[in-house]
């Protein structure tokens, strides 16, 4: 018989060993070779050897940074390098993990913009709103700063006890959103930084309540991709992205989408130009402001998305403050997805691949390399 912990080991293994949904999909492009790599980059303009090589150790270099399996760089907007590693290729979608919270965060931020929402007011979650419930004081920037002060436990020892992965493919998979608002006040809002996945999916039904009355699931999908259509893959042309959703139809804001390494590019690409896509202002400049400034309880940290700064003591290193420009930001996913943005070189890179936690120090080494070299 197996067990329920046997089951939540190994969801968590194949979490941690690199399996996705979309890997299970098949993520790779029509036409794609399964042995050998593909390099787009012949067609670009030239690039200076010093960058090819840092951006070529990237795959070279497995086993410092482990596997990477797409790597696209862009300035102003144009492709200078695009390279895939076997099996994959332009058309592949891949997972996101994290990057998905940025990508949640701009949505909330569309929904503030249309006064829907408010940043500063007591988030909408019916579960809060009891007389002297502690938890009615977190605003949509406490969450969006991982700052709600809710309990929870991002990645626990051994694995299976961690909340996260409960919620996603344990007791609370079915309705991740209650899982995640029924957890109790551990401090007061805004006191600490507790990095939480758990607190991006509470940002997702904020956002399906916002946008249908429904509690039916269908519904709720498809209000949400609706809105993601017409707000952001229209706009920006990201027609490969596809979120995931729980069966009671809530997105899964914190941990998986999926799409191109272009399609990636691309939204790192309206980030870099604060809210703009096609000459059209989408996202008022307002709202990157507040994304892009540090967070009171983590410099490193702004509105669900990394900041090139200095942590407090003791938080795990996320960029390379000591090296890379101050303006430089990044959406980041576990096991080594990013989407890195440098304004101030104009410049945007996305690497996604699978890197084990001993590896993230050479691999952060090299990213920063590629983007000290640009």
């Amino acid at each position: 018989m197996i067990t329920k912990k046997a089951m939540l080991a190994s969801a968590a293994l194949l979490l941690l060993g690199g399996w996705s949904l979309a890997q299970a999909a098949g993520q790779s492009g029509p036409g794609v070779d399964e042995g050998r790599p593909v390099d787009a980059s012949p067609a670009l303009p030239a690039l200076d050897p010093t960058i090819r090589a840092r951006a070529d150790a990237l795959f070279a270099d497995a086993d410092d940074v482990g596997e990477t399996r797409a790597l696209l760089v862009l300035r102003d907007g144009a492709p200078v390098y695009e390279h895939y590693g076997p099996g994959f290729g332009p058309d592949s979608k891949l997972i996101s993990w994290s990057m998905a919270k940025s990508i949640t965060a701009v949505l909330i931020g569309f929904l503030v913009a249309d006064g829907q929402l408010s940043l500063d007011a007591p988030a909408p979650v019916a579960a809060w709103q009891r007389t002297g419930d502690p938890r009615g004081a977190i605003t949509l920037r406490h969450l969006l700063h991982m700052a709600s002060g809710l309990e929870h436990v991002e990645t626990g020892d051994p694995v299976w006890k961690g909340d996260t992965t409960q919620m996603l493919f344990g007791g609370g998979a079915g309705d991740m959103a209650a899982f995640a608002e029924a957890k109790p006040a551990a401090a007061k809002p805004g006191e600490i930084f507790n990095y939480s996945s758990a607190t991006s999916v509470i940002l997702a039904d904020i956002l399906a309540d916002t946008l249908t009355p429904s509690q039916n699931p269908e519904a709720r999908r498809e209000a949400v991709r609706d809105f993601i259509q017409g707000r952001l893959v229209e706009p920006l042309g990201m027609t490969s992205l596809t979120p995931e959703f729980d069966a009671k139809g809530t997105m899964i804001g914190g941990s998986i989408m999926h799409a191109t390494a272009r399609d990636y590019a691309k939204f790192g690409e309206f980030l870099r130009n604060h809210g703009v896509a096609g000459g059209q202002r989408l996202l008022p400049e307002t709202w990157m402001r507040f994304m892009l400034t540090p967070s009171e309880d983590d410099p490193g940290y702004g509105g669900h998305i990394w900041l090139n700064r200095r942590r407090p003591p003791g938080a795990d290193v996320a960029l390379w403050p000591d090296r890379g420009p101050n303006d430089l930001f990044a959406c980041i996913g576990h096991q080594g997805q990013y989407i890195i943005v440098s304004p101030s070189q104009r410049v945007t890179i996305v690497r996604l691949g699978i890197t084990k936690d001993d590896q993230f120090p050479a691999l952060r080494r090299h990213l920063a390399d590629l983007t000290a070299a640009l």
